[in-house]
Order: C-alpha cells, then sequence, then structure tokens
C-alpha cells in the first residue's frame, strides 16, 4: 500500500486527517415561498464544507435524514432514533474507510437538538470523540425569518420576489413556527421567535448573512482546535 503524504498540501497539522466534519440539516421542510425545503443542508453543508477547507479536515458530507417535534408538522422527518442509528452508521463508515477518530457535527436544524442527549450513545458505538456544532441554529433566529433569508442570499438560493409573501403567517405558518400553538407553549424561544415573524416581518441583508456564515464557521474551526489538542 501506497504511504500517503499526510503532511503535503496547506495542512498546519497532519493530526488533522483523523479529525471529519459533517453536516445534519434537514431536506425535506417547507420554509415559506421565498426558501427552497432544503434550505437548512444547504447551509449546514456550507459551513461544513468552508471549515473543512481552512481546517484541512475531513469533509464527510451531510447526513440525510432529520428529526423534529411532534408538535411541529411542517415536513418529512424521522425518528430520534432512526436518526440516531443512521448518524452512527455513517460515522463508522467514515472511522473504516478513512480513519477518522474525532468528528464535529454541524447542526443546522433546530429539531435535530435532541440529538445532543443522545451524544454518550454515538460516541460508545463508534468509539469516536463527537462534538455537536449548534452554533447557526443558536445566532439565525425564527425558522424562515431574516437569518436564513439573508444566509440563503449568500448560497443564491432565495427567490426574492416572494419576499413580501414570506409574511403571510396565515398561509404559510411554519415561518417562525408562527402556526404551531403548542410548540409556542412549550418553547418559549419559538413564541418569541413566532412574534418577532408576526410582529416585525422579515428582510434579506447579504452582508448579515455573511455574517451569521463567519459566526458559525469560526465556531467550528474552534471545535477542530480543541479536538486538536485533545
Amino acid at each position: 500500500m501506497a504511504e500517503l503524504r499526510y503532511r503535503a498540501g496547506n495542512i498546519r497539522n497532519p493530526e488533522v486527517h483523523k479529525i471529519g466534519i459533517i453536516a445534519l440539516g434537514s431536506h425535506l421542510e417547507n420554509h415559506g415561498p421565498a426558501l427552497p425545503i432544503d434550505t437548512d443542508a444547504k447551509i449546514g453543508a456550507h459551513i461544513a464544507f468552508q471549515s473543512s477547507l481552512q481546517t484541512g479536515a475531513k469533509f464527510l458530507g451531510i447526513i440525510f435524514p432529520a428529526y423534529e417535534l411532534d408538535t411541529i408538522d411542517h415536513g418529512v422527518h424521522v425518528s430520534l432514533e432512526t436518526l440516531k442509528e443512521n448518524v452512527i452508521r455513517t460515522l463508522n463508515d467514515a472511522k473504516k474507510f478513512l480513519d477518522i477518530e474525532k468528528v464535529v457535527i454541524v447542526n443546522s436544524h433546530g429539531g435535530n437538538i435532541p440529538l445532543m442527549s443522545e451524544l454518550w450513545d454515538i460516541e460508545d458505538k463508534t468509539d469516536m470523540i463527537v462534538v455537536f456544532n449548534n452554533k447557526v441554529i443558536s445566532s439565525e433566529g425564527p425558522h424562515g425569518g431574516s437569518g436564513e433569508l439573508s444566509m440563503a442570499k449568500v448560497l443564491g438560493i432565495v427567490n426574492e420576489n416572494e419576499l413580501d409573501n414570506q409574511t403571510n403567517v396565515n398561509e404559510y405558518e411554519e415561518v417562525g413556527l408562527y402556526g404551531f400553538k403548542q410548540a409556542r407553549r412549550d418553547d418559549p424561544n419559538i413564541e418569541e421567535g413566532a412574534r418577532d415573524v408576526e410582529e416585525n416581518g422579515v428582510y434579506i441583508d447579504e452582508e448579515y448573512g455573511e455574517r451569521l456564515f463567519t459566526l458559525a464557521i469560526s465556531s467550528v474551526l474552534f471545535d477542530v482546535e480543541k479536538l486538536l489538542d485533545f
């Protein structure tokens, strides 16, 4: 077998080859008329890919399924157990074929957050160190709101002709999760986002979108640095 040149290219630390970065979003859910149904997947993949370029860590692509709370019915999702099994299988493949020992999961779909409580089991069944990076979710604001619209503008996936219709929350109840009353009662953050969209509307600001991406990517870079020292 050929001896691989792990120091070749623009690689600061050859140990970074043992680290993988994978996106976890959602491919099948409504985001209002201005955004495609795979908005979360494209945002997460962009963050993961750019982070891999800047660190030299392996880009592992994106996990296909996603989870969502029962009280939020705006797309096609799977059970938390099915998602966890898929993540474990995907990471074990990365370990087997790419010699990955540590991984950063870049989450860009709020419904996946409960997976964090399963990280111990994922680490146990993959024998990997797993970091769950949720920075973009904590920064972007309401579902289908100005943050996602602005990042979508950066990616070129927003239909600006539908911006005025994006705030028609009676027809597009997923924007701000406005129409999901039980979820709003259960989670103060969801309630706050729904009220924000209702009262203030939405906007597109490409500079704001760039800042959100920079913040999210920087957070992943920091995670990679920590894994290098671990």
